[in-house]
């Protein structure tokens, strides 16, 4: 059977491939994608992604570029303030309490916030309207071949496809990485998040928190109103095992605990979804490209969810090789452009890992001493002006462009 022929193959159907998919295809080239899992795309399913996506503002452009923000828009709740709070006194209660405003460095929000499982049902229309673009659910990646003219795919229903450039978006675990051999350097933190959504009195008027106690962070996240509700999305970071405690709680014990870790922002909190647990690493590839062949999001790269820096960091990769693609359509996956994907995204991944990092050590810490002095640089940091705002800009990735 002779192979199926393509401009790009994306493996993986998630949120980044199928932005990729839809990028690409916008982009004109001829693009099939695959995944071994059909997208869920209803928020009730039994396995449905519970978890929101804030995308800041240089990811709504590549968005837009790929005919998705027109269709995300209307779902988004924006994000004007990022408020970092540290309660990690001997009670549970707000001792700092900081507020980061875009307005200070830019006319619009740092960013909109959206479900993720809205996230696939969107992009999969998107996807599903574009004749250049093949999705193939419940078909995954077997094996991989490069050579200096292709990248040939055996895929998992014993088809193959021939692709100028293979692009691997399949995960922390990806297949189409670990058969191009390529290492990664794993972080584990011994924690684990629980994701969910509330309903509360008190409006949370587009900003966002991260309450800092020990364990991991406790954020909030603005959602678009439920039944006139204000509503919010939480990712609550903790030791493993006390989060596989919390997620079995009967729901009045476990709203207990999270109103007392809430410091009572918002007033009372009410669960309105199921709660689903997550692993926490940090991870990066040796090298963000091989032979034919891109790595992008969780397969070049994983952080924990803090300062909304993962899916951006992945619509970066995106940003960059959708450049190159187009400035390469005639050499399209040769060396050169690969080469130039590496060296420019390489560097910059691995210093944002390094400052999460560094994050996410901070606010797990237990002992009380580590605990003021976050206290205290959170206290430093922000009565710097010049450098809260050049650290918001770095943050949105905008500084320097």
């Amino acid at each position: 059977m002779q192979p199926t022929r393509t401009d790009i193959l994306i493996s993986g159907g998630g949120v980044a491939g199928l932005s990729a998919a839809a990028a690409f295809g916008t982009a004109g080239f001829d693009v099939v994608v695959v995944d071994p899992a059909p997208p869920v795309t209803q928020g009730d399913a039994a396995d449905a992604d519970l978890r929101t996506t804030a995308f800041l503002q240089p990811s709504r452009d590549v968005l837009a570029r790929a005919g998705l923000w027109e269709r995300l828009a209307p779902f988004a709740a924006p994000l004007q303030v990022m408020q970092i709070i540290d309660a990690g006194g001997t009670e549970p209660v707000a001792r700092v309490q900081k507020a980061f405003d875009a307005e200070d460095i830019s006319d619009e929000p740092f960013g909109w916030n959206l479900q993720n499982w809205l996230l696939r049902r969107e992009m999969l229309a998107r996807v599903t309207e574009l004749p250049n673009v093949a999705f193939r659910a419940g078909v995954g990646t077997a094996d991989v071949l490069t050579r200096a003219t292709e990248a040939r795919v055996r895929l998992t229903d014993g088809s193959s496809v021939s692709a100028q450039l293979l692009i691997a978006a399949d995960g922390r675990n990806s297949p189409v990485r670990e058969a191009l051999g390529i290492d990664v350097k794993t972080t584990r933190y011994g924690q684990k998040a629980l994701a969910f959504a509330v309903t509360h009195p008190l409006p949370h008027d587009s900003v966002s928190t991260e309450i800092h106690r020990s364990g991991g962070p406790f954020t909030l996240v603005p959602l678009p109103d439920l039944d006139g509700q204000p509503r919010s999305a939480i990712v609550w970071m903790e030791r493993g095992p006390e989060v596989q405690r919390l997620a079995a709680l009967p729901v009045p014990e476990f709203e207990g605990e999270m109103n007392a870790r809430s410091t009572g922002l918002l007033g009372p909190l009410t669960l309105v979804s199921r709660r689903s647990v997550w692993p926490i690493i940090s991870q990066i590839a040796e090298r963000f490209a091989g032979e034919r062949t891109a790595l992008m999001a969780e397969a070049a790269h994983v952080v924990p969810p803090i300062g909304a820096q993962g899916l951006n960091m992945s619509l970066a990769d995106l940003r960059l090789l959708l450049d190159l693609a187009e400035a390469n359509r005639e050499t399209l996956g040769s060396p050169e452009m690969l080469a130039e994907y590496h060296r420019k995204r390489y560097p910059d991944v691995r210093t944002r890992i390094a400052g999460i990092d560094i994050l996410n050590r901070a606010s797990m810490a237990a002992a009380q001493p580590l605990r003021d002095a976050r206290a205290q640089g959170l206290k430093a940091l922000y009565g710097l002006t010049p450098l809260r705002k050049s650290l918001m800009q770095a943050g949105l990735g905008t500084k320097g462009r």
